[in-house]
């Protein structure tokens, strides 16, 4: 199992010349990849290709960039470009969003969800692929072609949760990124349905990314605590929430794994058990536990 780190998004004038720092040390610390998340700050594949093409020798990707306020050939333009600043180093994370962002905020319908998905891929993987996008369907339509540079093949993940979701990604893309699903979700129902589904389409098997909180402390209780904190909105949004009731969580902090170090490598070594074939942490501690959070993942590195 790979192990990589869900970067904080970065505020401020210097934001991009701070995610350049967070990517520098998690490519000095021998990490396998850097996330970042496309919310309200800066734009996820803008500031990869900035800051990451800058640093050398790491996987990156988006975790995740919605879909609804991109048509897919203008996503796929995107992509490709950035794979370009990057020298074929992008993984492209895309998912719906939620009802909340794109239908109250963006002002789109978040009707179809899963039609919406299907007709987007339907777009944006023959683009990506170098090919003409030719599909109209009931929520999408195009026809064109792009002439971007292609650095290689662009891995598309696909945040994949509701059962039409996963049976999605097995089928049509690389496989999933996941948030705040614990780690008996995924073993039991997030794993076993998306390899269905890939291999019922007779594609390879797909790549498992799980990110979750993760704290190395002395205070599990009170690490608990602060995620509960740092990550409340997440128990709050209505897929997310579905993810935890089927884990038996209360709130965000029951998944998040913590304890001492021979706890979380416990913890981190039974999602690769589980099908993970990336895990990625979402280090949210503060001061020595940190840096032990960050000692940990180097030493489960082998």
């Amino acid at each position: 199992m790979r192990i990589g780190t869900l970067q904080d998004e970065p505020a401020g004038p210097e934001a991009l010349n701070r995610l350049r720092d967070q990517l520098q040390r998690a490519a000095d610390d021998g990490l396998a990849s850097a996330w970042i998340s496309n919310i309200f700050g800066l734009d996820a594949l803008t500031a990869l290709a900035v800051a990451g093409s800058q640093v050398p020798g790491i996987e990156l990707g988006t975790a995740v960039v919605p879909t609804y306020p991109r048509h897919p050939a203008v996503l796929a333009q995107q992509a490709l470009t950035v794979a370009t600043a990057l020298q074929g180093r992008l993984t492209l994370g895309i998912g719906l969003s939620h009802k909340i962002v794109i239908d109250d905020m963006y002002g789109y319908s978040f009707d179809r969800p899963a039609r919406h998905m299907r007709e987007y891929l339907s777009v944006l993987l023959p683009l990506l692929d170098g090919q003409q996008a030719a599909f109209e369907g009931e929520t999408m339509r195009a026809a064109i072609g792009l002439t971007t540079p292609r650095p290689g093949r662009v891995p598309v993940l696909l945040a994949a949760l509701a059962p039409q979701m996963l049976r999605l990604a097995g089928q049509r893309t690389d496989g999933t990124v996941l948030w705040m699903t614990g780690p008996a979700t995924v073993r039991d129902y997030v794993v076993p349905a998306i390899r269905e589904a890939a291999q019922a389409a007779g594609r390879p098997s797909p790549r498992v990314v799980c990110a979750l909180p993760v704290c190395v402390t002395d205070d599990p209780d009170g690490a608990r605590a602060r995620a509960n904190r740092v990550f409340a909105i997440y128990g709050q949004l209505p897929s997310y929430r579905a993810m935890l009731d089927k884990e038996g969580a209360g709130q965000p902090g029951d998944i998040a794994l913590t304890g001492d170090e021979n706890a979380v490598a416990a913890q981190i070594t039974a999602l690769a058990e589980a099908g993970v074939t990336d895990f990625v942490a979402a280090e949210y501690s503060r001061g020595d536990d940190a840096e032990r959070t960050r000692a940990l993942l180097k030493s489960l590195l082998g």
